[in-house]
């Protein structure tokens, strides 16, 4: 009976091959953007919970190394196998093996909603990532998958986990086609993309989830000087991206090299930043900082802002407390590029945009999503400006982001001439 009905769908995958792939991945696509969404809005809906009851009692900050604890023993214990986070998705996306743990969703969800409980300054992205992540590659259980389905499955977590926690569907598609391998679209993960990346942001909603909205109420004629002015801008964030991405980087190495023991690394981190919060007298650089972030559009801040958070975020997460970049990259951008505005001829609330998404693009690599999601979040008006900054701070920030494991296909424009470069003097020597 059974070998009767395999080759009954044999025979029509092999007569409708398009109308059976799109049913496999549509059927796919709605079930992972309803579970991805649903989980994402349980998520951000926790976080707010554990955010305002963190703003209303400050004591429990001093309780920072305890949770720091709880988060390095369970993932010593439990999650040895997912502690690579975001890097463990760009991994099996380029070698496909065993199907990533479903742990990692509870792993995650409750590590971040820990550090940010107890005032550890980290973002969101990574957690949804994840757990998109890991959801979708359990459909590898279900349904006969070969090595490229099971990386249209990593791309579909990843954009649903993105497009549901930022509420940019468009930006979340296209950031899984771009990050997972920096220079190379994967074209035959589009239609599930995008439909995964909606869908999981139309189920996110439906649980009330309300994003933050941002405004560029002035945006200027386009000029040559304007535009310049947008490029440079975009040269001083990708500095600032490559500057997080090894500081963060160098602080995760030093944790590692000189703590021997996993579950000590947060809980010694988390005594340094709990006392550091307490120096500082304040909490706006902990946790999100969507507040500061909303302000840096309208009110001119303390010029400093952004080095505070790069380095309380890059320790936060260099020692161990879970939770994402993002978030924390736009509060950096957003603040240095209020920063520039005495300097600057471009209205405040732009550069702050620019700014928002560009040092995202630097970090990450991903110029055409960033370029999409400050459309999308701020007006196709501000769009040539902002496509503008995420260029020239893709181009200035190295070519090592906050991702390690992702994988470098097309060469940036400094590979691109050094390559040329050698091989003219190897034409050279040839003569």
């Amino acid at each position: 009976m059974n070998r009767q009905v395999n080759s009954k769908r044999i025979a029509f995958q092999l007569h409708y091959p398009l109308l059976s792939y799109g049913i496999k991945w549509i059927l796919i696509c709605l079930i992972a953007g309803f579970l991805i969404g649903s989980i994402s809005a349980f998520f951000l809906n926790s976080l707010a919970t554990v955010t305002a009851f963190r703003e209303t009692h400050h004591y429990i900050i001093a309780l920072l190394p305890i949770g720091g604890l709880l988060i390095g023993l369970s993932y010593h214990y439990w999650g040895t196998t997912v502690v690579k986070g975001n890097n463990l998705l760009l991994e099996t996306y380029e070698n496909p093996g065993a199907t990533i743990p479903f742990r990692m969703v509870p792993l995650v969800l409750f590590g971040t909603l820990i550090t940010h409980l107890f005032g550890g300054s980290a973002g969101r992205e990574g957690t949804a990532v994840q757990m998109g992540g890991a959801i979708a590659d359990q459909f590898t259980r279900f349904f006969a998958m070969k090595p490229g389905d099971r990386k249209i499955l990593i791309i579909i977590g990843i954009s649903a986990g993105f497009a549901a926690v930022f509420g940019t569907p468009l930006a979340g598609a296209v950031f899984a086609l771009e990050v997972l391998v920096l220079g190379k679209m994967k074209l035959e993960a589009v239609f599930p993309c995008f439909l995964a990346a909606y869908s999981a942001h139309y189920f996110c909603l439906l649980y009330s989830v309300v994003h933050t909205h941002y405004s560029i109420p002035e945006v200027p004629e386009l000029d040559f000087i304007s535009l310049l002015w947008a490029l440079g801008c975009g040269a001083v964030f990708g500095v600032s991206a490559f500057i997080f991405s090894r500081t963060m980087h160098f602080w995760s190495g030093l944790f590692q090299s000189t703590i021997s023991y996993p579950p000590l690394r947060p809980f010694l981190g988390g005594i340094i930043i709990a006392l550091a919060v307490w120096g500082l007298g304040t909490t706006k650089y902990i946790g999100l900082g969507i507040p500061v972030i909303v302000e840096a559009f309208s009110n001119e801040l303390p010029s400093y802002d952004f080095a505070i958070k790069m380095l309380l975020t890059t320790f936060t997460l260099g020692a161990g407390f879970k939770g994402g970049e993002v978030t924390p990259l736009f509060f950096i951008g957003a603040t240095l590029g209020n920063a520039l505005f005495p300097f600057v001829p471009l209205p405040l609330a732009l550069l702050a945009g620019m700014g928002f998404v560009a040092v995202f693009s630097g970090a990450t690599h991903t110029p055409i999503a960033c370029s999409i999601m400050g459309m999308e979040l701020f007006g196709m008006e501000s769009g040539i400006y902002i496509a503008l900054a995420c260029l020239g701070a893709y181009a200035c920030s190295g070519n090592s982001g906050i991702y390690s494991s992702q994988v470098l296909k097309s060469p940036k424009y400094k590979n691109y001439f050094k390559e040329r470069i050698q091989e003219k003097s190897a034409d050279l020597r040839n003569l």
